[in-house]
């Protein structure tokens, strides 16, 4: 295929995500109401099911400073078509989360047409497994990262005098910013995975800086935490942690299994020199 060609498959199979986040979001955006009431305003209530699980994790271990207690968040609109626009594009943002094993899908049906039969053959389920990571992601960032975040923010006075209202935009974008960049951070393994394949994340390499990542990781689990003790920072380090012994494990076969071939193929080069 000539270089237009492949811009020309390229645009259809945007245009098909397209039209399915499209059609994602109509639904949605008829739905809007109860996804503003039951999803994406639920972290601003006291009783989200996260801060009704640590309260009851701190009455268990006798630590009360898990109770995150009553807390009030004030949001507001203040343009005029300012919640229409607001639950549109929340419509097609929500779109393309519940569309993106189809999008991640016809991503891949351009890709595969440019691989080996040994490529294709060992990046089977890629779709499957990148779609169920990003979801992972997004519930880890719904229901850890994002009221955490609300709590803290949301709660937080530079002077008692000064109240809280917060812009409904500025709350959803911080909302469904977060939850979806965990989502994308939780496609660190299926990365590693094709790093590895090229050589450019090497099991040693990924060791050699792993005391690094553990800083980095418990780094970022005080900043999002708003509660210093080491029982909500454990909650959000243990995941990304893990993510990243995951990734060691998926970096170590891949670069395991490049080096054996790589000895097989010499060793087959060695026998057909000497015959």
């Amino acid at each position: 295929m000539s270089f237009l060609d492949h811009l020309e498959e390229l645009r259809w199979h945007i245009v098909r995500s397209l039209i399915a986040i499209t059609a994602v979001g109509i639904v949605i955006f008829i739905k809007t109401t109860y996804i503003f009431d039951n999803i994406l305003l639920a972290p601003t209530h006291p009783d989200f099911w996260t801060f009704r699980k640590m309260c009851a994790l701190g009455n268990a271990i006798h630590m009360s400073n898990l109770c995150m207690g009553d807390f009030s968040l004030t949001i507001q609109n203040i343009d005029m078509s300012g919640q229409f626009m607001i639950s549109l594009t929340n419509a097609f943002s929500l779109g393309l989360v519940v569309a993106f094993p189809y999008v991640l899908w016809e991503a891949w049906r351009f890709v595969k047409p440019a691989l080996h039969e040994e490529e294709r053959r060992q990046a089977t389920g890629v779709v499957i497994a990148g779609s169920m990571l990003f979801y992972v992601g997004i519930t880890f960032g719904y229901f850890f990262i994002s009221p955490f975040t609300v709590y803290f923010l949301g709660s937080y006075q530079v002077s008692e005098t000064i109240p809280n209202v917060v812009n409904l935009e500025s709350y959803l974008g911080t909302v469904t910013g977060l939850c979806f960049a965990c989502g994308l951070v939780f496609e660190f393994p299926l990365v590693m995975y094709f790093l590895a394949k090229i050589g450019l994340a090497t099991h040693e390499f990924l060791n050699q800086y792993r005391k690094v990542a553990v800083v980095i990781i418990l780094l970022i689990a005080a900043v999002i935490t708003p509660s210093p003790d080491w029982v909500s920072q454990s909650l959000v380090a243990i995941p990304l942690y893990g993510l990243f012994e995951v990734g060691m494990v998926i970096s170590k076969r891949v670069t395991n299994r490049r080096r054996r071939l790589a000895v097989e193929k010499e060793a087959e080069a060695i026998k057909e020199s000497i015959s």
